[in-house]
């Protein structure tokens, strides 16, 4: 895998075009490395399927919809250059276990794994985008103070964003006043990508720790929270980043709403609920060098905790069984 630097000036306001987050080329399939984000801005080429799956699994491209994107790209690039293609598939499918986005775009893909096929849902995944932040805008009132948790924006889906994408929507709107940012531990999803999208769209956050959330429902300073979602099973219950149902717990006792924004191939409807969704165990020495730590990378959220879940088909409310399946 091959690196090279991508321009970009200090404090200057930037969108994310999708073929900046990841695309497919000729030889690669090339993504920012998120790994080196906040500080610099740095693009890996991945020429096989195989170094695509390990960009996936060492965090280079992340978020539930961009690896789907990610795998969908390696894929075309095995057909392409006359790979096996069931090898390529097994290596990138196991690349990460807990997002359904990645087996769903290979799933989509075998039939036809061309570069055009990979482009047009590529495509398709930044519109879905586009939708549901106009679904889950409808839900945020004039002066928000909105919480989001881990990172759920152009980086993580290719572009625009599932909660983030939402925020920024009703921020256009003017709807939104400030946005808090986990900092979301132990790798600072929050701290180092939102934060660094926000900032680049102009939108007015801060970035706390982790443990500050209560306090701040406490004393009123959070309107309602938005967070993606990294598999949705069939009762609504949610996959997320670790700290997700935690959040969820304080929300709902301080009666501040928690809506979940992700899109429909984020929805697996043959997992029928969150006790089935495999949750992926990383490196300890994500947490700690010197001492034993356990390391989940994601936690699942009671269904019964949501106020909605968006999806780019429409605002669901319980019961979700019923409202999943029915889009």
């Amino acid at each position: 895998m091959g690196r090279g630097h991508v321009a970009e000036t200090a404090g200057e306001r930037r969108e994310l075009e999708p073929e900046q987050i990841v695309r497919l080329e000729d030889d690669a399939v090339v993504v920012l490395d998120q790994r080196r984000l906040p500080g610099e801005a740095v693009e890996l080429r991945c020429p096989t399927a195989a170094d695509v799956a390990e960009a996936i699994r060492t965090l280079a491209v992340r978020g539930a919809p961009a690896i789907g994107v990610a795998g969908a790209y390696g894929l075309a690039l095995a057909a392409s250059q006359g790979e096996d293609l069931q090898a390529a598939y097994d290596v990138l499918v196991t690349a990460r276990p807990t997002a359904v986005n990645l087996r769903w775009a290979l799933d989509e893909l075998r039939d036809d794994p061309t570069p055009e096929r990979a482009r047009q849902m590529h495509q398709a995944e930044v519109s879905r985008c586009r939708r549901m932040a106009e679904h889950a805008a409808e839900l945020i009132l004039p002066g928000s103070k909105v919480l989001t948790h881990c990172n759920a924006g152009g980086l993580a889906t290719g572009g625009y964003g599932t909660a983030v994408g939402a925020i920024r929507r009703a921020w256009e709107l003017g709807l939104v006043e400030k946005v808090w940012v986990d900092e979301t531990r132990p790798l600072l999803q929050g701290a180092r990508l939102t934060a660094w999208e926000l900032e680049g769209l102009g939108i007015p956050h801060a970035v706390i720790a982790d443990s500050a959330a209560a306090g701040l429902m406490a004393r009123g300073e959070v309107d309602c929270v938005i967070t993606g979602a990294d598999r949705i099973a069939a009762n609504g219950d949610t996959a997320n980043k670790i700290g997700t149902y935690a959040l969820a717990v304080l929300a709902r006792h301080h009666g501040v709403p928690l809506y979940v924004v992700a899109p429909t191939s984020t929805v697996d409807l043959d997992t029928p609920s969150g006790g089935e969704i495999p949750i992926e165990e990383r490196d300890p020495a994500e947490v700690t060098a010197r001492f034993a730590a356990f390391n989940p990378a994601f936690d699942v959220t009671p269904g019964d905790l949501l106020a909605a879940i968006v999806t780019e088909e429409e605002v669901h409310r319980p019961p979700y069984a019923a409202s999943l399946r029915r889009a």
